[in-house]
C-alpha cells in the first residue's frame, strides 16, 4: 500500500515549511503546516491504495477512510481530531471567536502538532 508519490512530496514540504514556521516561532503557521501535511499524506495513502481521495479537509473523515482500508490507521484517531482544529482558525484572522478554547495555538501546541504530523508521515513512509 503506497503512498502515491506527488502527495507525499507536498506533504513533506509542508512539513519542512512547518519546522522553519517553528525555528521562526510562528506557532499558528506550525500547527497549519501540520494539518495540511497529514491531509496530502491521508490523501495520498488512499490514492496509493487506487481509491479516489475525496475533496474535504477534514482529517477525522480522511482517516476513516485510511482505517477502512487498513485497520491499523485507528491508532491516529486523536492526532486527527486534535489537528483539524487548526484547519481554519490559524489561517484566518477573522476566524470565529473561540473556535480554538485558548486562541491561537502556542509553542506547546505547535511542537504537538508537529510531531503529530512526523509520526504519521513516517507511518505511512512504512507502509
Amino acid at each position: 500500500m503506497p503512498v502515491e508519490k506527488r502527495w507525499l512530496s507536498f506533504a513533506e514540504d509542508d512539513i519542512l515549511t512547518a519546522k522553519i514556521a517553528l525555528e521562526n516561532k510562528i506557532y499558528n503557521q506550525v500547527c497549519f503546516h501540520s494539518q495540511q501535511a497529514v491531509e496530502k499524506l491521508l490523501k495520498g495513502f488512499i490514492e496509493g491504495c487506487g481509491q479516489r481521495a475525496p475533496r474535504t479537509h477534514s482529517l477525522r473523515d480522511l482517516m476513516n477512510i485510511c482505517t477502512r482500508i487498513d485497520s491499523s490507521f485507528c491508532q491516529f484517531d486523536s492526532h486527527a481530531t486534535i489537528l483539524d482544529q487548526y484547519y481554519i482558525p490559524t489561517r484566518y484572522p477573522d476566524a470565529l471567536p473561540g473556535m480554538l478554547d485558548s486562541g491561537l495555538p502556542g509553542k506547546n501546541d505547535a511542537k504537538e502538532a508537529l510531531e503529530m504530523a512526523q509520526e504519521i508521515m513516517d507511518y505511512i513512509k512504512s507502509k
